[in-house]
């Protein structure tokens, strides 16, 4: 089963997406709440742009 992104709100009304793994777990969530659902979705639009050629980079 493929992953997926969920799409939800947040106890204060803000949007924000999670990305669920094909057995459920959790992998990655939005780093911020958005006021609107289209922007939420450009927000997960952007995560599926980007990541494919995301540098690895540890942090200490």
């Amino acid at each position: 089963m493929a992953g997926k992104f969920e799409l939800y709100t947040d106890k204060s009304g803000e949007y924000r997406f999670r990305l669920k793994a094909g057995n459920g777990e959790v992998i990655a969530l939005g780093s911020e709440g958005y006021s609107s659902k289209s922007s939420a979705l450009n927000g997960i639009d952007s995560v599926k742009r980007n990541a494919a050629d995301a540098e690895v980079v540890e942090v200490d």
